[in-house]
């Protein structure tokens, strides 16, 4: 009865999880195959690994790598990092907590596009930043902190964006841990710091893990915020397969599905890693 049950609950799956998995398997499959000759839209099929030889032999492609992946941990964390205390601080209900909690999660409604375009005219040469320092007298002239050469106003964005993002997953299992296990935490001599390593960062470990996850996932490959608000001096990895693409109409196709396989695999293990470093992080300060 109980494996019966069991199989009909993974039947139940079936309908929601068949599609997401065969268009999955279909776009991973269509760039896998055209990073080695394959569907080549302007040229004979064949296998071919001169594409990868070519792209992975490039200085440029590697600095990219390194900027995207270095974007995306660093957004990442910085969203954990705030989102957490804002969720320890709203576990219990308090005058006002429902719309503190409501305004940290109103950039969830604004587009990624809108938001860096509004970002961009705040801290323009004459945008509103600079002109309030220049009449403040705190700076004799506008100073440019437009597409910054480190990515600055990048992850910048991407923390305002995504902290929300972080805190609505975060905030759920915070409230779910009974104040039964703290109270009996506290009688046995824990102390506020003792019971936020042993009890209750344990208890949210995967929640961290899970909005590290899709942090990671959705920064590095993000184009928006690059186009609007990146350095003019690198790309990101979406950036440069865009540009590939447009650049090289022989093989252009090819080579930009090389870089998508590779940002599929920076998504995929970057992402573990993240989390990985998140559990053994977690242990460490339990012990």
């Amino acid at each position: 009865m109980t494996i019966n049950n069991a199989l009909k609950a993974y039947l139940l799956l079936i309908p929601g999880l068949l599609p997401i998995v065969a268009f999955m398997s279909l776009v991973v499959g269509m760039a896998v195959s055209q990073s080695i000759g394959f569907f080549n839209f302007a040229g004979d099929d064949h296998f071919s690994l001169l594409f990868w030889q070519q792209m992975l032999t490039q200085d440029q492609f590697w600095r990219v790598f390194f900027y995207s992946a270095r974007i995306a941990v660093v957004s990442a964390v910085l969203s954990v990092m705030l989102a957490y205390p804002v969720a320890l601080w709203l576990r219990r209900p308090f005058p006002g907590s429902d719309l503190i909690s409501a305004m940290i999660k109103a950039p969830i409604l604004v587009h990624g596009l809108v938001a860096a375009f509004l970002f961009v005219n705040f801290i323009s040469f004459q945008g509103f930043l600079n002109v309030a320092l220049v009449h403040l007298g705190l700076i004799a002239r506008p100073i440019r902190m437009q597409n910054d050469p480190y990515g600055i106003g990048v992850v910048v964005l991407q923390v305002w964006k995504n902290m929300p993002f972080a805190f609505l997953i975060i905030v759920g299992s915070v409230r779910a841990i009974g104040d039964d296990i703290l109270d009996a935490a506290r009688d046995l001599g824990a102390g506020r710091l003792a019971r936020l390593r042993r009890v209750i960062l344990p208890l949210t470990l995967r929640s961290l893990q899970a909005s590290l996850i899709l942090i990671f996932i959705g920064t590095a490959g993000d184009y928006s915020f690059q186009a609007v608000a990146g350095p003019i001096n690198i790309n990101s990895m979406s950036q440069f397969m865009l540009r590939i693409q447009m650049d090289n109409a022989a093989h252009g196709w090819n080579e930009a599905a090389v870089v998508a396989v590779m940002l599929m695999v920076l998504s995929l293990f970057g992402s573990l890693a993240v989390a990985g470093l998140m559990q053994f992080a977690v242990r460490r300060a339990g012990r």
